[in-house]
């Protein structure tokens, strides 16, 4: 919903029903993932995707007809046995797409989320996409750290969704969670649809030099809100690093003790060690390998890895903690440039994100899509079908 966020809030400000189509479950070769949204406003204009081009025409009518007669529709969109180029997938992907009427009435809690966001606070927005009292579907419940506003039917749905939204929440991650058609554990009939709107994951850079200024456009295209930081101001400056958010002069492990110590830094934060200076290097690592994080990557050579390994054992690093770094940093694409291996280097993070092998596609016989082991994991307890995406 977030690419759609600000002209959804508009239209029903401005006392509008829109139609809403939101990607809930994604199946085999998707083209986006859960939580891509398409809206089509009062005046016929249609904003956002939710599958590339494939479905969208008929999503148009149907959303069309849902902002009219205000009944919400559950439609799965796959390969067409007829035409697969006239309403399904090309791409051989299945997607659930929840279609509802966005409104002042449906949605009173509209405004709180947006403002939320706007804040770059954590919300997560609740629907019920199915459920066998039709009264209950499309029903909301916006919950963020401290609470929940609204709600799906009853306290004890409020209470037991609510509670595992958090966790979604936390880990910034859309996905689907099954109960009872009161909110019971243990129990099916009701399915609710959990977008969560975490503030974006942060990527550190460390080590002011060309191929930071390359991870650095690389973090951005990815979406993560990039810090250079080095403890020599000359190099450490806006003008070198034009793409970052921002750049801070410090020796890099007394910043990053600080944004732990302020809670800035989560699981989802990758950190790129690019100085290969000892001074600055064991330090640094010292600090990020104790702590969850996403991603700690250092550059340099064998010869430098080897040397940085023995310096942190020696300050007290243990073998497990090591196991997290990933040193030469990037993976093995041959690359030469520092834009070529800041690619290389964001092609790790991406891999170790999704728990795919780097391997080219044309050799693999397997699905391309991979679930993360923490998705499965989560899915196997609630009894998912779908592959969950990250945050909206």
């Amino acid at each position: 919903m977030r690419e759609v966020l600000k002209d959804l809030v508009e239209a029903v400000e401005a006392g509008h029903t829109v139609g809403l189509g939101t990607v809930v479950r994604t199946f085999r070769s998707a083209p986006r993932p859960a939580g891509a949204s398409m809206m089509v406003d009062a005046g016929g204009l249609a904003v956002g995707s939710v599958s590339g081009g494939c479905v969208e025409g008929a999503l148009y009518e149907l959303a069309t007809d849902v902002a009219q007669d205000g009944k919400p529709v559950l439609q799965r969109y796959g390969i067409s046995d007829d035409d697969a180029f006239e309403v399904g997938l090309t791409c051989g992907g299945i997607i659930d797409v929840f279609v509802e009427a966005v409104s002042k009435q449906t949605f009173p809690e509209l405004p709180l989320v947006a403002a939320e966001v706007d804040a770059d606070r954590p919300v997560a927005v609740v629907t019920v996409i199915e459920h066998p009292d039709p009264a209950w579907l499309g029903r909301h419940l916006v919950v963020h750290p401290d609470g929940f506003e609204g709600s799906l039917g009853s306290d004890r749905a409020d209470h037991a969704v609510s509670d595992d939204s958090m966790g979604l929440l936390a880990a910034g991650r859309n996905s689907t969670l099954m109960y009872g058609p009161d909110g019971e554990r243990r129990g099916d009939g009701m399915r609710v649809f959990v977008a969560s709107f975490a503030p974006q994951p942060r990527m550190l850079v460390f080590g002011a030099i060309d191929f930071a200024a390359a991870v650095a456009k690389q973090g951005s295209f990815l979406g993560y809100r990039v810090t250079v930081c080095d403890a020599r101001a000359v190099f450490a400056t806006k003008a070198r690093f034009p793409v970052a958010d921002e750049v801070v002069v410090e020796w890099p492990h007394r910043y990053l003790q600080a944004q732990l110590d302020a809670g800035l830094i989560d699981a989802r934060t990758v950190i790129c060690v690019l100085t290969h200076d000892p001074k600055f290097d064991v330090p640094l690592l010292e600090v990020a390998l104790r702590h969850d994080v996403a991603y700690v990557g250092a550059m340099g050579s064998r010869k430098t890895h080897d040397d940085r390994l023995d310096r942190l054992r020696e300050a007290g690093v243990s073998d497990v903690e090591l196991e997290k770094l990933s040193s030469p940093i990037g993976l093995d694409l041959g690359s030469r440039t520092p834009e070529e291996t800041a690619v290389s280097i964001a092609a790790e993070i991406i891999s170790l994100r999704w728990g795919g092998k780097g391997g080219r596609l044309s050799g693999l016989a397997a699905r391309i899509h991979h679930v993360p082991l923490a998705d499965a994991a989560h899915e196997d307890q609630h009894g998912h079908e779908d592959r969950a995406g990250e945050a909206g």
